[in-house]
């Protein structure tokens, strides 16, 4: 499961997409819309996703994928207007080990935000704006 979409992220589905009877641990992490940022209320919020995103997606479980600690992997970004609470990046990993599935998940996660070309654009509740994560 790599997928950049406009559909809602179901956690669950990720942990399941990882699922292996070698795994003795499968670690998941979701990064969720919040109602701040740097101390300022957050309004709306809205990603753009570059067309190349999903093939860098997978280029960076590729490399993920090559420790041999990693059983399988599942990520997915969302774009387009995300609501406060909802689910803007959906990751998992299995391994045998759970210190290999956390580390594994964090390089996953941590490389995602660095390279992926998806741009967040935040409305404040004082009617300012930005664009941030530009990679």
């Amino acid at each position: 499961m790599i997928v950049v979409t406009t559909d809602p992220l179901d956690i669950a589905a990720h942990e399941a997409a990882v699922a292996d009877p070698r795994a003795g641990a499968v670690v998941s992490f979701a990064g969720v819309v919040r109602d701040h940022d740097h101390g300022r209320s957050v309004s709306s919020l809205t990603y753009e996703a570059h067309p190349s995103a999903e093939k860098v997606l997978r280029e960076v479980v590729a490399e993920i994928a090559l420790d041999p600690d990693v059983y399988e992997i599942a990520v997915s970004h969302r774009y387009g207007p995300l609501g406060i609470g909802e689910v803007a990046l959906a990751a998992a990993v299995s391994t045998a080990h759970r210190a290999a599935a956390f580390a594994a998940c964090a390089r996953l996660v941590d490389t995602v935000k660095q390279r992926l070309p998806i741009w967040k654009h935040q409305v404040f509740a004082d009617g300012t704006e930005e664009w941030v994560n530009c990679p």
